[in-house]
């Protein structure tokens, strides 16, 4: 058998049965999250409960505004995700604690959080306003564009980078998914290095390269892509630190939108409504919140009133905290993020 259709296989058995611990009856309809139960989901190391309303208002209402984003979790602790008002930073309990918002922090579609000497800085691939940037976290300033490199020689019409990541030395890679396809290299100043990777279908081309994180499970570290529309399945693709094509991690995966890592797993948001985990030999091990309504999965336009417990609707971000909880948020007109504690 195939390696495409073991994973395959994999994933639709776990789909297909489910090692999700049953909810109370009425779980699976909307309910105001005053009155929701947790909700268990997963199996082995990867079992995790959801934390009804968390980062709801006092009101019981998304706060945020649209999301269409990112997760990142701080040496501190602080959870940050982006919306289109801008960047929201959480305690852990689910408390607003900072926010950086208006027009210079709005639509990030994905945020990093990385450290640099005794402090850390987030970073944000802005699709919409077609750059990247780097931001204090604590004073909220801007201290890095990266727009278009004429440098490279391109002549690109459009820039939309849907995916930033930071290299071990600190060189920040910016992938355009939503436009050319290139993933370009600068180092820590912004200073243009090179650009590699294609618009196409075949095995070292891109078809969306709409997400990508640092693997550090290899030495060296290598870069970690997900090419979220390639037939006939999205697919996760390994390249090195100068551009090359390594391999093909793991096909089958719907539409995968963005990835992270922590210790030998990795959280890969996937656009149908579900979170995937993998294993250090990248072997699926767990899937997370599938919905299994194609009516509400993939989709945007599903309101607060109509989510439901443990079940997603376009997942698109994630990050793991120190205890190895992750949060996640939704692509959802209302504002979707969860929180699952990691059960021992």
């Amino acid at each position: 058998m195939s390696i495409r259709r073991r994973l395959v296989a994999t994933l639709v058995a776990l789909v297909a049965f489910p090692l999700v611990v049953a909810a109370p009856q009425g779980a699976l309809a909307a309910e105001p999250a005053a009155t929701q139960k947790p909700v268990r989901m997963g199996c082995g190391k990867m079992t995790f409960d959801t934390v009804p309303g968390w980062g709801l208002g006092e009101d019981g209402k998304s706060q945020i505004g649209s999301t269409h984003g990112g997760v990142a979790v701080g040496k501190d602790g602080t959870i940050w995700t982006s919306s289109s008002l801008g960047i929201f930073g959480f305690s852990p309990d689910g408390k607003v604690v900072r926010r950086f918002l208006g027009d210079a922090y709005s639509n990030i579609h994905d945020l990093k959080i990385y450290p640099e000497g005794e402090g850390e800085y987030l970073y944000g691939a802005r699709n919409v306003a077609g750059e990247g940037i780097k931001i204090h976290p604590v004073s909220g300033d801007i201290v890095l564009k990266l727009g278009i490199p004429q440098e490279s020689g391109l002549n690109l019409d459009k820039w939309a980078p849907t995916a930033i990541t930071v290299g071990p030395n600190g060189d920040i890679f910016l992938a355009d998914g939503y436009a050319s396809n290139h993933v370009f290299k600068f180092d820590n100043t912004g200073k243009y290095l090179k650009h590699f990777g294609v618009a196409g279908n075949g095995m070292t081309e891109f078809n969306t390269a709409h997400g990508m994180t640092l693997d550090p499970r290899y030495d060296p570290p290598r870069l970690l892509v997900c090419d979220r529309n390639h037939q006939p399945k999205g697919r996760l693709v390994h390249y090195d630190l100068d551009g090359n094509f390594i391999e093909e991690v793991v096909t089958g995966l719907g539409m995968p939108t963005s990835a992270i890592v922590q210790g030998d797993f990795v959280a890969i948001p996937d656009l149908h409504g579900r979170l995937v985990i993998l294993d250090k030999s990248n072997t699926i091990m767990a899937v997370l919140g599938h919905n299994p309504d194609g009516e509400t999965r993939a989709n945007h336009n599903v309101p607060q009133e109509k989510w439901i417990e443990g079940i997603f609707n376009g997942t698109h971000g994630s990050a793991w905290d120190a205890a190895g909880n992750l949060y996640i948020q939704d692509w959802n007109v209302s504002g979707r993020i969860m929180k699952l504690v990691r059960v021992e």
